[in-house]
């Protein structure tokens, strides 16, 4: 079995200068990036609220009247249904 390198004080590494420059210029890249991110989020911060229309918020409150509504329709036609069940089973019942 091969013995593996040992990586110590004694270890000599060599980067040759398109390295080294890919490596600075990946470091440059990076701090931008988050130098931008972080002057993005502070912008965001100071911007003011988004104002909600008269119209916009009459439009959500429409589509939840308009949902609850819908739901109510349907619990009326389960409990129908359940009735129906409960009528059949006391039938079922009765015969036995």
């Amino acid at each position: 079995m091969a013995n593996a390198p040992q990586i110590g004080e004694q270890t000599k590494v060599t980067l040759d200068l398109k390295t080294i420059g890919m490596i600075v210029g990946f470091v440059i890249m990076i701090a931008g990036m988050w130098f931008t991110l972080q002057a993005d989020i502070q912008d965001a911060k100071e911007l003011p609220k988004p104002v909600i229309d008269r119209i916009e918020y009459d439009l959500k409150d429409e589509l939840i009247r308009q949902t609850i509504m819908d739901t109510q329709e349907d619990v009326e036609a389960m409990r129908d249904q359940l009735d129906k069940i409960d009528e059949r089973l006391y039938e079922i019942q009765k015969q036995r």
